[in-house]
Formats: structure tokens, sequence, C-alpha cells
């Protein structure tokens, strides 16, 4: 977690929401990893969760990462669960929940809903203070930057 806390913190120098994410393999090597791009890259998909799947999946060469780790600093949207069930990610660890668009355990519930297809294990509030201050101190920074 201490990696995807440090590439949210890239992420929010760069101008995004401070989320970072590393995916690590059955061995726990780190195979990919990535930060919200969504601002720089003028891309509504850039989440982290999404570049980091896309990336595991180069390097295995396969969309099922049943096997790996997904360690993210924020609750998943909707979209990135999305794609956490469609990646058949084994574990998906998060720091702090995301009370507007959380859905994971938070506003709602897509892994445990019965739309979904594949059964995902989740630990969350894993370094939940320091990653909660990390987007606070953030949007704080942006609301007084823009006013």
């Amino acid at each position: 977690m201490n990696r995807a806390i440090a590439l949210a913190d890239e992420a929010g120098k760069a101008g995004d929401v401070p989320v970072g994410a590393i995916i690590v393999d059955s061995g726990g090597n780190a195979i990919a990893e990535a930060s919200n791009r969504k601002e720089r890259d003028k891309d509504p998909t850039a989440h982290a969760e999404i570049l980091v799947l896309r990336k595991a999946s180069q390097v295995l060469q396969s969309w099922h990462l049943n096997d790996c780790t997904l360690y993210v600093t924020l609750e998943p949207c909707p979209m990135c669960a999305g794609a956490i069930i469609q990646a058949r990610i084994g574990l998906l660890v998060y720091g702090t929940d995301d009370a507007k668009t959380g859905c994971i355990r938070t506003v709602m519930n897509l892994p445990d809903s019965s739309c979904s297809n594949h059964r995902l294990s989740v630990i969350s509030g894993i370094m939940e203070s320091t990653c909660r201050e990390q987007l606070r101190s953030w949007f704080a920074n942006q609301r007084s930057t823009n006013n």
C-alpha cells in the first residue's frame, strides 16, 4: 500500500485526483502500477485501477488475474469495480471508503450483487487514515487554489 500511496502523491502533484494502484502476483512480485491520469490524458477511463489492470494483463498475457492482488488507495468507482470483477482479481485491498462513488462496500456493493459473475475477496481500511488524509488535503488545496 505504501507504493500505491506514493503513486497517488505523484498523480496529485500532476493535477489528477491522488489515487494510486499496484498489482502483485501470487509470489508477491509487483507486476504493474499506475496512478490516475484522467486530467493528463484527457481520458475519462484513465483511472488508476483501469490502467493497472491493463498493464498487468499485458505482463501476464491474460485478462484472467485470479492469482493477483490489487492494492488501491481509494474504494473503486462503478467503472473500476466492474473492470476489477471482469478481470477476476483474486483479492482487492483498498485504503479508504469513497462515500460518493464507492461501489465495493460503501454506496453500492457490486461484487456481491447478483449481476456479478465473480466473487471478489476484499480487505478495506488498510492505511485508511493516510489515504483519506491524502485525498482530503488534495481537495482542500484544489478548493483554495480555485477560489
